[in-house]
């Protein structure tokens, strides 16, 4: 009877599960399985794929990689009417964001990479902006930021670590880049990654935020660092206008020591020939500078939400002093002064934000004689020390000034707001229209750019470009993009030598080189 009862109750318990399992309202992972997604960590990421074809590239075997810099500038990129580049290029920069629920959201983590190449580069080797070869199997992953973001209080934001460094008072973590592109200083003075930290305050109209960033730290027992400090705010007057000031401050003491490879950085370096800088004919002695930079910016309307008219601007004077050691002693090398001024109109005449007409001028101020009076009257930005360090790429053109369609190749005939020192004074303008509102976007446009001094045989005309660009938007933030454009070189481009820096032209003393273009199809998509 015994021997019964328990294989009843055998047969009940498989009986019952059986068909407790094949019975859909039933779950039994309620408490395993997670009502909604994990919000403490998130992945974004923007990827970009171009296909170009230009008459311009570098002729130095070493340059591979990465080009930055001006064209016809010391990275060895030149112009030709026989040769033809032709290649395709691929980025993605991954952003890791933790969040954790333990300190209530209040403390993120934030880490970005970046991942470059050409296709068919190479393969199983160690170094950047290189590894699609047949095989792979490169070391190539560049770490851009790592940086923890701190919101102790409402409004409140201190960022910490290898972070974005933008001459914009916006936060680079909760703003979309076209609006830091176009806000502030738009990127022209500063703009790329430093480290060091920031301490922010938004307010309901209004934000400001100061910042350290340490430049190069060089010996860690030695007074040979270059430091940033900078002060920026910004304030609402009225419902469509806000006006900013800011200050800016480096304390340059490395002598020129640290840097871009064997280019090292500063005042009196080999980058300066690069990027397309003031360079600093000091001789090998060492030298100290003060630097500051003292502006203004304004706009009205700037996301063209509240009317159809938008108007930007913005002034900044760099001013300051280097001195040299000689025979023990620190005698002025050089005092600093020179401005830039910007001014930028959009008009909305349809009925999307791609419908529009704007017009960006742009003036800087130049040098007529180098350092022989002991001043330089230039502009001065963070290119001097980085490469890149400012980046202009809003103003509409594609080869006479910087764009952001890059990827490992970023030489604009004029790649830094100063031009070599001898000033700028720049227009650009841009039709666009949306064919299909948000979906098909044409655009085309026009440059014009002239050198505030002349450069010695050569003329002030640097250039005149045209540009056309057709974009299909295939779903959010991501988009299939056609662009073109030409440059005519002007009369600056005759100098038989330069009284500054690297050579006007490339080398090519009173000769005048091909004119530069370029036609790239591209792919990008930001996903979140």
């Amino acid at each position: 009877m015994k021997k019964f009862y328990l294989l009843y109750f055998f047969l009940f318990v498989i009986i019952h599960h059986t068909t407790m399992g094949q019975n859909p309202g039933v779950s039994y992972f309620q408490q395993e399985i997670p009502q909604k997604a994990n919000k403490e960590f998130q992945f974004l990421a923007f990827f970009i794929n171009q296909g170009v074809t230009s008459n311009f590239y570098p002729t130095n075997e070493f340059l591979r990689g990465q080009v930055v810099g001006r064209l016809f500038g010391a990275n060895s990129t030149t112009t030709s009417d026989t040769a033809t580049s032709m290649y395709v290029e691929q980025r993605i920069i991954p952003f890791f964001i933790y969040q954790p629920s333990l300190f209530d959201g209040k403390a993120i983590l934030r880490v970005s990479m970046e991942i470059d190449w050409t296709w068919g580069d190479a393969s199983y080797g160690v170094g950047g902006n290189l590894g699609s070869a047949i095989s792979a199997d490169q070391v190539n992953i560049q770490t851009q930021n790592v940086e923890l973001e701190l919101l102790p209080w409402k409004g409140w934001a201190i960022n910490l670590g290898l972070q974005r460094m933008f001459d914009t008072p916006y936060n680079p973590y909760r703003t979309l880049f076209d609006k830091m592109a176009n806000s502030g200083y738009r990127l022209s003075y500063f703009g790329t990654d430093a480290v060091g930290v920031t301490v922010r305050h938004d307010r309901d109209f209004g934000r400001y935020k100061f910042g350290f960033f340490k430049f190069y730290e060089n010996d860690i027992f030695r007074d040979d660092d270059v430091n940033m400090f900078e002060f920026m705010a910004d304030r609402s007057i009225s419902p469509l206008w806000k006006v900013g000031a800011s200050v800016n401050y480096v304390r340059d003491r490395s002598a020129g020591k640290g840097g871009v490879s064997i280019l090292g950085q500063g005042l009196n370096s080999l980058l300066n020939d690069h990027n397309g800088t003031f360079k600093f004919k000091f001789g090998p002695n060492p030298y100290k500078a003060d630097i500051v930079w003292l502006g203004t910016f304004f706009s009205r309307n700037l996301d063209m939400m509240a009317d159809p008219f938008s108007l930007s601007g913005f002034f900044n004077y760099n001013l300051g002093s280097a001195d040299v050691l000689k025979s023990a002693d620190w005698e002025k090398a050089a005092d600093i002064g020179g401005f830039a001024a910007n001014l930028k109109a959009m008009y909305r005449y349809g009925q999307t934000t791609d419908d529009h007409v704007k017009v960006d001028l742009i003036y800087t101020s130049g040098d007529e004689d180098g350092l022989l009076d002991k001043k330089y009257s230039g502009v001065m930005t963070a290119n001097t020390w980085g490469a890149p360090g400012a980046i202009f790429i809003s103003s509409g053109a594609y080869i006479l000034m910087p764009h952001g369609n890059v990827v490992n190749r970023y030489t604009p005939a004029v790649a830094d707001l100063s031009n070599m020192g001898y000033g700028l004074s720049a227009a650009t303008m841009t039709l666009s229209k949306g064919i299909v509102p948000y979906r098909l976007i044409a655009r085309v446009g026009g440059a014009l750019a002239f050198s505030n001094t002349e450069p010695l045989a050569g003329g002030k005309h640097i250039g005149t470009e045209a540009n056309m660009a057709l974009i299909y938007n295939i779903g959010t933030y991501m988009s299939l993009e056609w662009h073109t454009a030409h440059m005519w070189l002007g009369k600056f481009y005759d100098s038989a030598d330069d009284r500054f820096s690297a050579a006007v032209n490339g080398g090519k003393y009173g000769e005048r080189p091909v004119n530069p273009w370029t036609s790239f199809l591209v792919m990008k998509w930001l996903m979140f």
